[in-house]
């Protein structure tokens, strides 16, 4: 095989059906072998879409995303959505040429020449893997979906020179390594599992690393008769209509002195970041329970009790087996409801310029509905805490490193990945004009996908935290395009609201269409925005 024939091979060999990336001159011997290999290719317009793309494609399907570009400008183009994935624990592989074997050390100007790409991509992926030779090509797959799988999720870049893509070898694929899902020792788990029949106060923080593991979360809070809290990454892992969950947003004053309250707090596969807490450490001192499947990370941001080393679900069900076998009942349910009143009144004041929109989308949307979200007012004070979402990876959200344009993009992916979920796109103006080229990738797949541009104006987390500071107001807000003639020039059909009203019929419509539909809702006048900034 040719080193582009035998990558492809191995792609498909680990499972890869679909791949998003943009074809340029040193990666054509990739391009070349991905049809005939049956292997889908999604076109974005950047590729830092691809990586986004590959990222909601991942979290959507729960299998690693795969981005493939060129090298030199269009690899570095994806450093956001590779820094993206690493913060969230997403497996994403982004593959592409290297400069050749025999390259001089100080360059020559080749064309995409970079001085050391590979090591740019290994500061922010779990690592940089450079292939060296045709028979080395499988391995090198092998060894990235091992990263990726095995353990706490991380994307991985796959570097093969432009040469060796071009020269044959002789291959020898591998199949998928199973990593074996570790579970925490058992002392460890008897120990907890004594510390959590004890208490008469327990209590679920839930985050991304227990999506594989819904129903024993669901098994356990059930059996302690627990509230359960989740992180943005977290939401819908318990369905936010059972009556134990008080909903995503573990940064409430609610949730903190629920927390306050327990005498024993159960962490499953968060990170407690300052990210999600927003304000600072929570008060949970010796009372931690923490399940974690990176030893690290059971230590980080708050040192527990009791730490139970392995994955989520496979700790879960040790744990199940040695606690009391009866569900905690009406009581626990009760306890539940009236934090869930207090959490509902702070997620209520915390989002209240954007709560008629939540109610529209949550009046719209299906049970089984998918919302991408940008980095956006509307997202992290609206949707986060209030709209309901009833399964696990079913709130993509940019949490830790808080990138911009990701919610187009990633929407674009999910629907990839479940073409039969109804998929939203919920963004800000600001931030979809960093990816707004997608529009037209939407465009060309024919997806039935409302993308909901909530237009306050420009950047307005910014401008409020400039006028906390009292500082000068500027660089913070401007007109917005006609978002809905964009999205019709790009091949979309396109909607301009002047309020929420309307919003759940356009939705509606548009998961209906047989194409993206833009929703421009127009929240906000930017000529009093402007004035407001002059004054």
């Amino acid at each position: 095989m040719t080193g582009g024939q035998a990558l492809v091979a191995a792609l498909d060999a680990h499972g890869v059906d679909t791949v998003f990336g943009i074809p340029g001159t040193h990666n054509l011997e990739i391009y070349r072998h991905l049809a005939e290999q049956g292997i889908r290719h999604v076109s974005p317009r950047h590729e830092q879409g691809a990586g986004y793309a590959a990222d909601g494609y991942a979290r959507t399907t729960g299998r690693p995303g795969v981005a493939v570009v060129t090298s030199g400008p269009a690899l570095l183009n994806t450093a956001a959505a590779v820094g993206q994935a690493w913060s969230d624990s997403v497996p994403v592989l982004v593959v592409s040429p290297g400069l050749p074997l025999r390259h001089p050390g100080l360059g020559n100007g080749l064309l995409h020449e970079s001085r050391d790409q590979g090591g740019a991509l290994a500061a922010i992926a779990a690592a940089s893997i450079r292939a060296t030779s045709v028979p080395e090509i499988p391995v090198a797959v092998a060894q990235a979906f091992a990263i990726m799988t095995g353990g706490r999720p991380r994307p991985v870049h796959l570097e093969v020179p432009l040469d060796v893509l071009a020269e044959t070898g002789d291959v020898v694929l591998s199949s998928p390594v199973a990593a074996a899902a570790p579970v925490a020792a058992p002392l460890d788990v008897a120990a907890a599992a004594a510390r959590l029949t004890g208490a008469s106060r327990p209590v679920l923080l839930v985050g991304g690393g227990a999506r594989g593991a819904a129903e024993e979360v669901r098994r356990v809070a059930e059996r302690l008769g627990a509230p359960v809290v989740t992180t943005a990454n977290g939401k819908g892992v318990l369905p936010e209509d059972h009556p134990l969950s008080l909903g995503a947003g573990v940064h409430l004053p609610a949730v903190r002195e629920l927390v306050d309250d327990a005498d024993v707090v159960l962490a499953v596969g968060t990170e407690l970041a300052p990210s999600d807490l927003w304000y600072g450490p929570l008060p949970l001192a010796d009372r931690l329970v923490r399940v974690d499947v990176d030893p690290v990370g059971a230590v980080t941001n708050a040192v527990p009790g009791i730490a139970l080393v392995g994955d989520a679900a496979r700790t879960l069900r040790a744990l199940l087996d040695l606690l009391p076998s009866t569900d905690a009942g009406e009581p626990a349910a009760r306890r539940a409801e009236s934090w869930r009143d207090r959490k509902a009144k702070d997620a209520e004041a915390e989002g209240a310029e954007w709560l008629e929109i939540v109610a529209a989308l949550a009046e719209a949307l299906p049970r089984d509905a998918v919302v991408a979200g940008d980095s956006a007012m509307v997202c992290y004070y609206g949707a986060m805490t209030n709209l309901p979402v009833h399964r696990p990876g079913a709130f993509l959200y940019p949490t830790g490193f808080g990138t911009l344009g990701y919610g187009l993009p990633a929407a674009v992916g999910a629907k990839v990945g479940d073409p039969g979920a109804p998929v939203l796109a919920l963004l800000g103006d600001g931030g979809v004009m960093f990816t707004i080229a997608e529009l037209a990738t939407a465009a060309d797949l024919g997806l039935p996908l409302p993308i909901v541009i909530v237009d306050n104006s420009g950047y307005g987390e910014i401008r409020n935290e400039m006028l906390d500071r009292e500082d000068p107001v500027h660089a913070v807000t401007f007109a917005s395009p006609d978002f809905a003639a964009l999205g019709r020039a790009m091949g979309c059909s396109g909607v301009t609201l002047h309020g929420p009203a309307g919003l759940a019929g356009a939705v509606r419509e548009a998961l209906a269409a047989d194409r993206a539909t833009v929703i421009h809702l127009r929240h906000s006048d930017p000529a009093a925005r402007l004035q407001g900034d002059a004054r």
